[in-house]
């Protein structure tokens, strides 16, 4: 970099379509990032801001011309076929998000090229939503609302959580967090991912190659995984068939890592007590899906983990802090591994 050139951010906002991100006008609103958040989250950082310019837009208004002279992109998405032709000076791409499957491959980024996304940005919101649905579960609510759908006054009576066998699959911020909830109600929680080790609030971690060991525990199956090559359908029938009729799925992490169309299946037939869904693809979910009839189901539209009003602004938190990181030459956090796509 030359010393006196300043550092030229863009910021590119997406209106809401469907079938993208944001798919609906509430998602916009909540994910936009305007002037007034960037110049807040600079306000206490006088050297950064002598040291950069930034420029706001839309979808790809003005992407390309913006976009040649720009070293950092701060995004959901952006045309990775053309960004090497279309940024020749692009050093660090952030994204908003903390799942980045939409740009794998990353055949298309250059080796130098630094990518890094907002993971751990969820968390706390995460945990709650996890702290709710494990109990929603536990307490038949999926039934008892399928119930209620059919005039259908039925006591169906549940335990507390405590000593439940919870099988935790992805055990990074969005899974930890909720782990760290509920396992302080006394709730048994493995914690299945790549490499074992240990996590906070699970009393044990295996790796994934051990998962058809510990399913048939399961009271509740909770998957907070990324989408990518290794977990695409990982809970496929085979493992689904190695449920017990009473043990519950939670799935915040994507809709490929579960077989849905299974799902509905056993869910219809008792076979699996219930579930609560917040991730799909498409989203919206189209009119005509199966999943709006599915018995003993609840669905969330993709909710689980979005703190309304703060996203932004924790986003923009941990941005400047990398920030300051590029600008002093050091390795950024949540930096993705191109080859392991997350």
């Amino acid at each position: 970099m030359k010393e006196n050139k300043k550092i030229k951010i863009h910021i590119k906002n997406n209106h809401a379509r469907p079938g993208t991100f944001p798919s609906d006008l509430e998602g916009e609103k909540n994910f936009t990032i305007t002037k007034k958040h960037f110049e807040k989250a600079l306000e206490n950082e006088p050297n950064i801001k002598k040291k950069i310019d930034f420029f706001i837009d839309w979808d790809q208004d003005n992407f390309q011309s913006s976009m040649s002279n720009s070293d950092i992109l701060l995004t959901y998405d952006f045309p990775i076929s053309d960004i090497k032709k279309i940024a020749p000076d692009l050093k660090w791409i952030h994204c908003t998000a903390a799942g980045v499957e939409h740009l794998s491959p990353f055949n298309w980024a250059s080796d130098k090229l630094i990518i890094t996304n907002s993971s751990g940005v969820h968390a706390k919101k995460a945990g709650e939503y996890g702290l709710m649905s494990v109990l929603m579960l536990q307490n038949h609510m999926p039934k008892i609302i399928s119930n209620q759908k059919k005039s259908k006054f039925k006591s169906l009576f549940s335990n507390p959580i405590n000593g439940k066998n919870i099988i935790l699959v992805g055990t990074g911020a969005l899974g930890s967090s909720m782990a760290k909830l509920v396992s302080s109600l006394g709730a048994n929680i493995i914690g299945v991912n790549k490499k074992g080790g240990d996590v906070e609030g699970c009393s044990k971690v295996i790796k994934i190659d051990q998962i058809d060991e510990v399913l048939p525990e399961a009271d509740i199956l909770y998957l907070a995984l990324p989408e990518t090559s290794e977990t695409k359908n990982l809970i496929d029938k085979k493992r689904l068939d190695l449920l017990k009729p009473s043990c519950g799925i939670i799935n915040i992490g994507r809709q490929s890592v579960l077989d849905y169309d299974v799902l509905c299946k056993k869910l219809d037939k008792d076979e699996i007590a219930g579930a609560i869904l917040d991730v799909f693809t498409p989203e919206p979910i189209p009119s005509n899906s199966k999943l709006w009839h599915t018995s003993n189901l609840v669905i969330t539209p993709h909710v689980s983990s979005d703190d309304n009003g703060n996203y932004v602004k924790m986003t923009l938190e941990l941005f400047v802090k990398n920030l300051k990181l590029f600008l002093e030459n050091k390795k950024l956090l949540n930096q993705i591994d191109k080859k392991l796509g997350y």
